[in-house]
């Protein structure tokens, strides 16, 4: 008579073990899926910071490009003599010269970045030079933009000139000095554009 009960008792003991057997493996099972999204999450990061370097190294080519080309941008006109000469200088409009200073900045400036974008590379889950970087990016973008904003409204004028204001247009005579002027302002343009992928990368991966 005693044999059933022991039957009746030994599946209550055998439920009750394989619930604490689950209840421990349940511990063990979230930490595996947290490891494994830190895991992804990095890796993403990673992903995000080596395109961060490779824009970089873009926006140094355009931003020094920008630099030179305008810098060294002069074309002189001779009339009747030697002695007697139309001469155009990027320095002669300060909306040129802050064209140079800025993108000049830029430059620098992208240049020391570098190493805190390898940081990023090594170090996915950094959060605070990814801040710094964006708050910096962003500055940039504000400065690059200004600059070729206004000397692409100089070199507009250049081009067309202004008969309201009687401002004649210069780039019939003048044709290299504004070739150069033109491609200086495009560089400087993709080089803020670049900027701006910058901030939008860097922000979606503070968000992540």
């Amino acid at each position: 008579m005693d044999h059933p009960k022991d039957s009746d008792e030994t599946p209550i003991l055998e439920s009750k073990s394989g619930r604490s057997k689950a209840a421990a493996a349940a511990p063990v099972a979230i930490a595996a899926t947290t490891r494994a999204a830190r895991y992804a999450r990095g890796g993403w990061n990673r992903g995000v910071a080596i395109f961060d370097f490779i824009l970089r190294l873009c926006a140094i080519v355009a931003a020094l490009a920008a630099t030179t080309t305008m810098g060294t941008t002069n074309q002189t006109l001779p009339f009747f003599t030697q002695f007697f000469q139309f001469q155009a200088n990027y320095d002669d409009l300060p909306a040129f010269t802050f064209f140079v200073i800025a993108n000049a900045i830029a430059s620098g400036y992208l240049v020391l970045s570098l190493p805190f974008s390898i940081v990023c590379i090594v170090r996915p889950t950094a959060v605070g030079i990814r801040l710094l970087l964006l708050v910096l990016d962003t500055v940039m973008v504000a400065v690059t933009t200004s600059a070729a904003s206004a000397a692409a409204a100089i070199v507009y004028l250049a081009h067309n000139g202004n008969s309201n204001t009687n401002w004649l247009a210069i780039c019939q005579q003048f044709n290299d000095f504004c070739q150069r002027v033109s491609g200086a302002v495009v560089a400087s343009f993709i080089g803020a554009l670049i900027f701006m992928f910058l901030v939008v990368f860097s922000a979606v991966a503070l968000r992540r």
